[in-house]
């Protein structure tokens, strides 16, 4: 399974970035967080106290700084100008900004670009997100799509909130995914969709481990068959 891509797509908390990191473990692949991405250019905007809706002024944030994303023990760390913001880039406010940028065209396609680069050499890689099987890697050799109904969606993340002290109510965070479904879907590029060859895995009544092993027979199935 030499010069593998495998995207994994989806919406807020169907597990798609839990099952993508176990997924490129089993396989000894590359991990490759585009969110963190997105995150990176979000944190050093707000750093630079630029305003969300320039993009232009985004663009240059994205050019003036070198931000450099590596696998690191299968993990996926960020750095901009040689600093770790592995962490940083997980800050609430960051996470509430990160839309500006993936809304934009411009920025978006840069991004895209590099993450065909992060890709591009390596034998293996795993990326998640919301438009790599249908933007970002079109060819690859298996694309899922991790899908799971909204409510589950929504207890998974508050479990995930409660477990690192937040104490917000059902009801907010699934208006937060629900107005987050929205904006991905809607938006001009790269929009939220299953790509027309995507494998849908509905995660709703499994666990981390029974979606991985699915997954895991799938890569094997489709890479038997072309070998």
């Amino acid at each position: 399974m030499g010069n593998l891509i495998i995207t994994i797509d989806g919406p807020a908390a169907s597990g798609k970035s839990t099952a993508a990191h176990l997924l490129a473990e089993r396989l000894s692949a590359s991990f490759l967080d585009t969110g963190a991405m997105y995150r990176a250019v979000t944190l050093a905007a707000i750093r630079a106290g630029v305003n969300m809706n320039n993009e232009e002024k985004l663009l240059g944030v994205l050019d003036n700084l070198e931000f450099q994303f590596a696998t690191q023990k299968r993990k996926m760390t960020v750095c901009i100008n040689g600093v770790d913001v592995t962490e940083q880039i997980r800050q609430p406010e960051v996470t509430a900004k990160a839309w500006y940028i993936a809304s934009s065209p411009k920025l978006r396609n840069r991004l895209v670009q590099m993450q065909r680069q992060f890709a591009a050499g390596k034998k293996r890689t795993i990326t998640e997100g919301r438009d790599q099987g249908t933007v970002a890697f079109p060819d690859a050799n298996i694309k899922f799509y991790l899908t799971a109904d909204a409510n589950e969606r929504a207890r998974r993340r508050q479990a995930e909130l409660r477990s690192k002290g937040g104490t917000e109510s059902l009801e907010k965070i699934q208006k937060a995914i629900d107005d987050r479904d929205k904006s991905d879907e809607s938006r001009s590029v790269g929009p939220l969709r299953p790509a027309s060859d995507a494998i849908v895995v509905d995660t709703t009544n499994l666990s981390i481990k029974e979606v991985v092993e699915k997954l895991l027979c799938y890569v094997k199935e489709k890479c038997l068959k072309k070998s």
